[in-house]
Parts: C-alpha cells; structure tokens; sequence
C-alpha cells in the first residue's frame, strides 16, 4: 500500500510537472505576431541593447501578443540583403543604418550632409520628431516597408596622420569615405579629396598611406583600433550615425492600430536610454584612444561653426541635385524645422 501511494504521487507529480512543461510550450507559441528583425552590430552594443528592451516592452504591453526575435551581428545577411528581405517579406523587420540606405531611398542621403542637426541632443531629437523627420519616415511609403522611428547611432570624427586642427589642414590629404556623393563633395570643399574604400580595406589603408585619414564614431575608431595608424583625432561629430526602424508593409499593415502605437511608442519611449547607452560607449572609447598617446582635440562650436560653413551648402547642394524637387520641399522643410528649434 505504501509503495502504491508512493508510486500514486510520482504520478501526480508527472502529471503536474507535464501539465507545466505543456503550459509553457503554449505560452511559448502564444504570440500571434511574430518579427524576425535583424542588424548589423553586436549584441553587446547600443542598438541591439535597446532592440532588447524595446521587445520585452511591446511583449508586456501586448501581452505576449506581439514577438520581436532579434537576430544581431549580420545573422540575417548583410544590410543590403536584409532590407530586401524587409521589402518582400523574407524577414519582418530591420534597424538600418541610413548610410545603406541611400540606394534604396535618395531621400534619406540629406543625413550625409555634414554638420545637419544642432549640437545638442535635445534639440537633435526635436528636429527627429519634426515634420522634417516625419517626411523622411514617410519618404519610404512607396518602397514596400514601414519606417517607423529614426534612432540616434552617434556621430562621425575625423582622423587622419597629418593636421587636422583647422579647415584649411585638409588642404591636400586624402580620407576614406562610404561610396556617397555628398561624403566626397564635404572633403572636396575642405580642399581635400576622397577616396571610397570598403570598409574591410580601411585600417590597411591608413598604415600604408593609401589615404591619409578617414571618418566614423569614436567607438568604431576603438573598436577597430584606427588609432594604432593614425596619430591626430578631432572630435568634430560632424557627420550623423542615424538608424532607421523598418518593418515589412504587409506584416506591420496586419497589425491591429492599438499594436502599432505600442510599437511605435515603445522605439521613441526608449530613445533617452539608447543615448545614453552610446554615450558611455564613445566617452569609453576617447579613454581608451587617449591612452594609445595618439594627439585628440575637440572643436570648440565656434569651430565647429567654421567647418559648418565652409561644408554645408557644397554638400547639400549635391543633395539637391540628385534628389529634384522632391529633395528641395524636403530641404525647405528641414530649413524651417532647424530655425524653429534654434531660435
């Protein structure tokens, strides 16, 4: 009898242990809507950091409705592959850099032109979450994808092995740069020229001297150890790192309207955080590079002033010119959004 009421409850708890195990396969297959949203940096860095969170909000606040599955460090394809899965449904989502997205929409290239947003976060996320951002979002409605949030990904510096104090020290040198026009004609109207360059080519390049310097965000710069060839650093963030959220039109169209607020919320909501977060990454990184014994200054605004005016309007021109009229209402709106917010 004993060894019956002992067989008795190893089987109630069996019972009880699969009944658990089944209530969480359920749970597990509960969502509705599933994206599988990839990108290009690691896991331990700023954007999938805050992709993790963004995911864990939007499953609270639908409860376990809506499924975000991230797949970080190119797990998906390269940036160009992932957005065309975007675009016919392969995957649902992506978080692109707008530098890989010049090809696919002209428009969003105006975040090349140097020296386009004010110093200040603050006033940076205002020009964002300005009609001038909400045409850029709404610039890929005819592309087959939702963009639905601009995230901030830092801004460039300049490197380079000779002066680079003042504009005219760029006289003569030669810098790397992605393949854009308007990245080519902001070195031209410093009087230097560039050369793009893969950026798998770019550290052996600056050590044999194929050009002179380059540009990217000073966490790059570390992690890619640039300062092991270069000797001068300017932090002149001049340039924009900034990520568009893309998902596929058919799957966020498939959404109820209550699930796209949250989503959409919940990328603006944690915006402060993913500032914050790239920020204790570069001020890391200036450490780190300062302590290689390489010279770095930082421009002063007026400085910075003095790049902005001889680098702007040559760069935004080319802007113009290969985006028509479509890309004047859009400079003519972020003209008006950037003197609003600057008052």
């Amino acid at each position: 009898m004993k060894f019956q009421l002992k067989s008795f409850s190893r089987l109630l708890l069996g019972f009880a242990a699969f009944a658990m195990i089944a209530g969480f396969c359920v749970n597990a297959q509960a969502a509705t809507y599933v994206a599988k949203i990839g990108h290009l940096e690691s896991a331990q860095q700023s954007r999938n950091t805050l992709l993790v969170k963004v995911a864990q909000l939007v499953k609270e606040r639908t409860n376990g409705d809506v499924e975000f599955q991230i797949y970080p460090q190119g797990q998906l394809g390269g940036q160009r592959q992932m957005n065309e899965g975007v675009q016919l449904g392969t995957i649902e989502g992506t978080i692109a850099p707008a530098a890989f997205l010049g090809g696919f929409n002209p428009m969003v290239s105006i975040l090349d032109v140097p020296y386009l947003y004010p110093d200040d976060d603050a006033r940076s996320q205002q020009l964002r979450e300005s009609k001038f951002g909400q045409m850029l979002l709404d610039s890929f409605s005819n592309k087959g994808v939702a963009a639905i949030a601009i995230w901030p990904n830092g801004r460039k510096c300049f490197s380079s092995n000779k002066d680079i104090n003042t504009p005219d020290d760029f006289k003569g040198q030669k810098f790397r740069v992605m393949d854009s026009k308007i990245l080519i004609e902001q070195f031209k109207a410093l009087g230097a020229s560039a050369i793009a360059l893969p950026f798998s080519e770019l550290y052996t390049a600056l050590q044999t001297g194929v050009v002179d310097g380059e540009e990217n965000p000073l966490d790059t710069i570390q992690r890619m150890k640039y300062f092991e060839v270069q000797k001068n650093f300017v932090i002149s963030y001049h340039g924009l790192m900034e990520d568009f959220v893309l998902f596929n039109e058919m799957w966020w169209s498939s959404l109820p309207e209550n699930y796209r607020t949250i989503i959409r919320d919940a990328f603006l909501e944690v915006i402060p955080e993913l500032v914050d977060h790239k920020a204790k990454a570069v001020a890391a990184a200036l450490e780190d590079i300062k302590s290689h014994g390489v010279n770095v200054r930082t421009l002063s605004s007026e400085e910075k002033a003095q790049f902005r005016a001889k680098m702007f309007k040559p760069s935004m021109d080319v802007f113009l010119s290969m985006t028509g009229d479509e890309g004047k209402k859009l400079f003519d709106v972020y003209t008006e959004e950037y003197d609003k917010i600057m008052k």
